[in-house]
């Protein structure tokens, strides 16, 4: 929210911000690299909360060359800016650990990758769109909280299910009692919940049980929300991913009626404006690695079509997830102290929305992992 530095400087050192001002008044140190971003708008790099590392080109991350791994990676997230990502869903957690080892040891330029391992359903209740993969279903609270210390133990930042699962023409919902288990475990050791809700009875589950995070809007079962279910998602400090392209993408590319489609996509704008307006924490999150359009264009345009303004589009995209996942006095701003988070733009997004696309340069703890040819 605060004014831009119209002709400003920002000092790097050893990966962290150690001055930021105006040109005339920073001395720069002498045999200092400079990054000529004359003409170009500076931010906090950008997080993608809602990712997934599940395409074919994925496997074996931790043999493939790096040359390879690094293209792929510059093709779906850092030439969009995205320095931090949460994939909230993998069935292969352990090849998804060796792809952030790697980028960990600079061996590939890339991300800081969180992950939520490998996502868990009610009993009967692995979603008909994963067919024929399933995931695994827990049948009582005793099962879920073994899962959650498994899943931590092996690596996972964060533990993802559904709150109700699209099988077969109708929807199975997760019992009340294995969700709240799922929390207090997951909250026992530091870790926060994603739920995939499907419909609003979905959403209802979320907030009774004290699920953290919503991975979309709910559009599938045709239902606005109404003030009330969204004064009880603000009671419950609820964050929203709002996935706004895949509700487009999916009706395309299934070849929906266009009339449908765009009733599909306007309840998923009410239900985005609907909580933005009432204060709700947004996290911008697109589900590319499942969505196969990587540019996120779409979704600035339909946040903005939400009713949703610059700043709170840039707050969904630095300073809320960097808060919600505990590391907002790492990352998030541009403020001495922190990590050399950085994109440089070409336009001012304030202006043109769109300009969030346009990226010149990612850094991440001050080494460019993008830069456009």
């Amino acid at each position: 929210t605060d004014k831009p530095i119209a002709i400003g400087v920002v000092l790097i050192k050893d990966g962290k911000l150690i001055t930021v001002g105006n040109k005339g008044k920073v001395r720069i140190p002498k045999n200092s690299r400079i990054l000529d971003c004359n003409g170009l708008t500076l931010t906090a790099a950008f997080w993608n909360s809602h990712v997934h590392f599940i395409e074919p080109k994925w496997q074996r991350a931790g043999s493939a060359p790096a040359s390879q791994l690094t293209q792929q990676i510059q093709e779906m997230l850092t030439r969009y800016g995205f320095a931090y990502v949460l994939d909230t869903g993998s069935l292969d957690l352990q090849n998804l650990l060796a792809l952030r080892l790697r980028i960990e040891h600079d061996e590939v330029p890339g991300p800081t990758i969180r992950v939520a391992g490998v996502p868990f359903a009610p009993p009967k209740g692995s979603p008909s769109y994963l067919a024929p993969l399933k995931v695994p279903e827990i049948s009582t609270p005793e099962e879920a909280t073994k899962y959650v210390h498994q899943q931590i133990a092996s690596g996972a930042d964060a533990i993802k299910l559904w709150s109700a699962s699209p099988v077969l023409g109708k929807i199975v919902l997760m019992p009340l009692d294995i969700a709240k288990a799922t929390v207090s475990a997951a909250h026992e050791l530091g870790k926060p919940v994603v739920a995939h809700p499907t419909t609003n009875a979905g959403v209802n589950i979320v907030v009774e049980s004290g699920i953290d995070i919503l991975a979309h809007t709910t559009p599938d079962g045709l239902e606005q929300w109404s003030d009330e279910l969204v004064r009880k998602m603000r009671l419950a400090g609820v964050a929203l991913m709002p996935t706004m392209k895949l509700w487009k993408w999916e009706t395309e590319r299934k070849s929906i009626p266009p009339a449908t489609g765009e009733r599909f996509t306007n309840i998923a704008l009410q239900q985005l404006r609907a909580y933005s307006q009432a204060g709700g924490e947004i996290l911008f999150g697109t589900d590319v690695g499942y969505m196969t359009d990587y540019d996120p264009t779409d979704e600035y345009i339909l946040m903005t079509k939400a009713g949703m303004s610059f700043q709170q589009i840039l707050a969904a995209l630095t300073t809320a997830p960097a808060a919600r996942f505990g590391v907002s006095k790492q990352t998030g701003r541009i403020a001495i102290g922190l990590d050399a988070d950085i994109v440089l733009l070409a336009g001012d997004p304030a202006v043109d929305v769109k300009s969030l696309s346009n990226v010149k340069y990612t850094l991440r703890k001050g080494k460019v992992i993008y830069q456009s040819k």
